[in-house]
């Protein structure tokens, strides 16, 4: 049976056979490595990041003693979720991450890293409850996930909404219009806006 350590687009967890093209954390271990089950508490710091599944050749026990290992079925939905990229394993990806953040936002200067997570910790959540953000469809960049309804996301791509599932997208919507609920932290929009571009599985080309 598969841990509890896929990630939905809203945060939550959950367990599903597809791996995911990313891998991630929260910043240290808020599972409890006796048990297998969903944990309560749901990060253990700000520091949320989306990682490669492979670096430097790298071996852990997953949900054992060190930090929470978590999967993403791609980009798109890590940072819908709230992550952004390592520094570490994906340092170019951060960079240009950040430079167009600092750019979508207008910032005179660069923030530190733990800056820019403070700022997606108050944009991500209120509580242990997602935050969801009204923001008029037509604005809104490629990339940003959206709900359709409860448990069921949209991520926009041209002039189409793609359903999201934890394989892949599914189907193709037409592009909403008027005021929608958005997942995506708007630090990251304006991210996208300025042309980060996140990995999407590879079904959204289908």
């Amino acid at each position: 049976m598969p841990l509890p350590n896929r990630v939905k687009p809203d945060g939550t967890l959950f367990s599903d056979p597809a791996r995911g093209l990313f891998y991630g954390n929260r910043g240290g271990r808020f599972h409890d490595p006796a048990t297998t089950a969903v944990p309560v508490r749901l990060y253990a710091n700000p520091h949320w990041l989306c990682c490669l599944l492979a670096f430097k050749g790298r071996r852990r026990q997953l949900w054992g003693r060190g930090f929470t290992e978590l999967f993403f079925c791609d980009e798109v939905t890590a940072l819908a979720a709230g992550h952004r990229p390592c520094m570490e394993c994906r340092r170019a990806d951060a960079l240009a991450y950040r430079r167009a953040l600092v750019e979508g936002l207008g910032l005179e200067t660069t923030p530190p890293f733990p800056e820019i997570d403070r700022i997606l910790d108050r944009e991500r959540r209120v509580g242990r409850a997602k935050r969801l953000h009204r923001l008029a469809a037509e604005d809104l960049p490629d990339g940003a996930m959206i709900e359709a309804s409860p448990g069921e996301w949209l991520a926009l791509s041209g002039k189409q909404a793609l359903l999201w599932s934890p394989s892949g997208y599914r189907a193709s919507r037409p592009r909403p219009s008027g005021i929608v609920s958005v997942l995506t932290p708007p630090a990251t929009l304006a991210a996208l806006a300025k042309g980060f571009r996140p990995l999407w599985h590879p079904s959204a080309a289908n």
